[in-house]
């Protein structure tokens, strides 16, 4: 069985893309082989920013012979039918075999297929692999009309086993397969030829070409923590720099080089990010301090002064840029010391989205939001109020609009040079999180305070202008931000009624817009008679009913990592309270649980069995048995044990659901498992004597009475 090498050769792939066309090359060209009936036994791609290398181990010399059988139409058909059978087949009337079957004798075709050579299979799937690449950004040059990411100049494609190496024959836009390939584009410059992927992967290594990302990811790595280490200093873990990197250089040279001192003031976030986002340079730092104080960069060559000339351009350039971040930094915090009104007021000019006004108006919001939210968060609301006005006042700094990414971590800067406490300070940066899953949740009561109102704002904004997610699509990140909301709730144990939220915050997005489109008209003063509690509802008004059923959708996203099934958290949204997520949360759990043992599955079933017999007798009946059942009546023991239990039962879940303990209401309910099970076994439900069969639906009344107290048990699957 022979071995496939194909490599595509052309000019640097950008590095996002790198990892990404390799998994398409592997996709497409594997799944063409096997369509076609090549298997093999395994395949590896591996990438350079010159080249998309795909290695096949055991491949089929050739496609077998397939032979396939068609059932045709029925003998004595007319001949307009047969003659299209036979079109379609492939074959003549004379191959044609007559057979009985249970319809009347059938015309049958056997069709055969023969198996086709490796290198005429491989040149197909490779040729419409390169004509129909899925680059995300691709280009064409010269006069033809080819579509790569950067211009592609040869194709390695061979086979090769023990009895030597074959080239599959294929030309793609003037451009013809071979067997050869290049080495570095400096070092090693000039063509050579390859006969194997071990031979081909040997020659690169001598030609200064690191084939495998993973190996010049971690020789960068151990490379740069070890010189980082001899100046007894620590590299700036960045897994997605160091990626990136590794896939700018075929052959990576590490080089540490050293910061001016007039920059080792600036915030280390601050070098950080200018390093990491201008030159793709690492920081390295000092253990003791936390300062950054030296930078990493990674070089495509060995030179002869051992990268010297290397390192003074790029602390050229670097200095250059700090001096602008320096600049920035000296400037903001001159603002900041005078006061942040003049950040906050140019938010005025901000256009936070053009239905839901400024970021001015916005933080308006989002301040009343806070002042709301306080007492429940533990936060102080004149606090609270002041963060939320804070917050977002970086958004106007210089520093924030050359390096975005840095918004709310220089707010936290600012507003301790201001003068303001710590804690209001701290809110400017983590009343963003939580930002994904992953993402570490707030716990400090201002900033969960005003991560709340951030979050609920921007969800009842889009809610009020009727902008909802829709499939696939989410271009605001609403559900980000609901899930946000769900684990600030849940993490910090909050008990906060998310209708009464809603009401508010789509009442204060109402009188935004009412008083925008007023002030329009010059009738600004009709709105503000009002006010904003004129637009405040109860939170059962239908955009709030419909935002509610949106964050219950996210918990069942939320909780399925749990493994809480959907059904379970369905039978605790039927439940009163259902606006009080953190409640929510701790009475799935509970369920989830309980039915996730023997006695709470089986208790399951025994409550819909005494649910349907119950429900049908009602309809029957015309009548509902919710009177009580009286014990006296009871014939078997089995009877009387029921009556027993229920009773013990009801005495554990009232105070406990009163309490909201959960988990011993569960408990209580499914020890009612046994006694349902003997009393189904025992009893007939249905009897021919009227006051018993009255006793026995007023008792399975009692059973659906009290497990409905802890959950809607009826939404649960069997």
């Amino acid at each position: 069985m022979p071995d496939l090498l194909i490599e595509l050769f052309s000019e640097e792939i950008p590095a996002r893309m790198q990892t990404r066309a390799g998994e398409d090359l592997k996709k497409r060209i594997t799944d063409g082989l096997v369509e076609a009936g090549l298997t093999y036994a395994g395949a590896a791609v591996l990438t350079t920013p010159r080249r998309l290398t795909l290695t096949v181990q055991g491949l089929l010399a050739e496609s077998p012979t397939v032979r396939e059988e068609r059932k045709g139409p029925k003998v004595g058909a007319p001949d307009k039918a047969i003659e299209g059978f036979l079109r379609g087949a492939g074959v003549t009337r004379d191959q044609l075999e007559e057979r009985d079957t249970p319809k009347g004798a059938v015309y049958f075709a056997t069709i055969e297929k023969a198996g086709r050579p490796a290198a005429d299979i491989i040149a197909e799937v490779l040729d419409a692999t390169i004509r129909n690449f899925p680059w995300p950004k691709s280009m064409r040059w010269g006069s033809g009309t080819m579509r790569w990411v950067r211009p592609l100049h040869s194709i390695l494609c061979i086979l090769s086993d023990e009895t030597g190496t074959e080239v599959v024959p294929l030309t793609v836009e003037g451009i013809t397969s071979g067997d050869t390939t290049e080495g570095h584009r400096f070092m090693a410059p000039g063509r050579f030829a390859v006969n194997s992927f071990e031979d081909y992967e040997a020659k690169l290594k001598r030609a200064f070409v690191m084939l495998n990302p993973s190996e010049r990811a971690e020789h960068i790595w151990n490379d740069a923590t070890n010189q980082a280490f001899a100046a007894g200093l620590e590299v700036v873990d960045d897994k997605g720099l160091l990626a990136e990197v590794a896939g700018l250089v075929e052959w990576p040279v590490v080089l540490m080089g050293k910061i001016d001192d007039d920059f080792l003031e600036l915030p280390p976030e601050v070098l950080q990010t200018s390093m990491k986002e201008h030159q793709k340079f690492f920081s390295v730092k000092n253990p003791k301090t936390g300062r950054i104080e030296k930078f990493i960069t990674v070089a495509n060559r060995e030179t002869t002064d051992n990268g010297a000339t290397i390192l003074a351009g790029n602390q050229k350039v670097l200095s250059a840029r700090l001096a602008d971040a320096k600049f920035f930094w000296e400037n903001d915090l001159r603002t900041a010391k005078s006061g942040m009104s003049a950040w906050t007021d140019a938010l005025g000019n901000v256009t936070f989205h053009n239905k839901l006004g400024t970021q001015a108006e916005r933080i308006e919001r989002i301040a009343a939001l806070a002042r709301e939210l306080a007492p429940v968060t533990g936060a102080d609301a004149d606090q609270a109020e002041k963060a939320a006005r804070l917050a977002k006042a970086d958004l106007s700094s210089e520093m924030v609009y050359e390096f975005p990414e840095l918004q709310g971590l220089m707010g936290r800067y600012y507003i301790e040079a201001a003068g303001e406490d710590a804690a209001v300070a701290a809110v400017a940066q983590e009343h963003y999180s939580p930002l994904g899953p992953s993402d570490d949740v707030p716990t400090a009561p201002l900033s969960v305070t005003v991560a709340l109102a951030d979050k609920l704002d921007t969800l009842t904004g889009f809610w009020a202008i009727d902008e909802k997610p829709t499939g696939s699509k989410d271009p605001f990140a609403l559900r980000r931000a609901a899930l946000g909301v769900i684990r600030l709730v849940s993490e910090n144990n909050l008990r906060l009624s998310q209708k009464k939220c809603f009401g508010l915050g789509i009442g204060l997005q109402q009188y935004s817009i009412e008083f925008r489109d007023a002030h329009s008209r010059g009738q600004e003063h009709e709105v503000e008679k009002i006010g904003p509690t004129g637009f405040i509802t109860d939170g059962n008004d239908e955009k709030s009913v419909h935002l509610l059923s949106f964050f219950h959708d996210r918990l069942k996203v939320f909780l399925r990592d749990e493994g809480i099934r959907h059904d379970v958290i369905d039978a605790c949204i039927a439940m009163e309270g259902n606006d009080d997520l953190n409640l929510l949360v701790k009475r799935a759990r509970a369920l989830n649980a309980v039915i996730a043992t023997e006695d709470g599955e089986n208790l399951v079933q025994g409550f819909k069995r005494a649910n349907n017999i119950l429900t049908q007798a009602e309809e029957k009946d015309g009548v509902e048995y919710s009177y009580g059942a009286d014990l006296k009546f009871a014939e078997t023991d089995s009877e009387k044990a029921l009556f027993a239990a229920l009773a013990e039962a009801e005495k554990q879940i009232a105070p406990a659901l009163e309490a909201e303990d959960f988990p011993t209401a569960m408990t209580a309910m499914a020890a009612l498992r046994g006694p349902i099970d003997a009393f189904f076994e025992e009893v007939q439900v249905n009897s021919d004597n009227d006051v018993l069969r009255r006793n026995r639906l007023n008792l399975l009344s009692q059973i659906r009475t009290i497990c409905s107290s802890v959950a809607d048990l009826t939404k649960v699957e069997g």
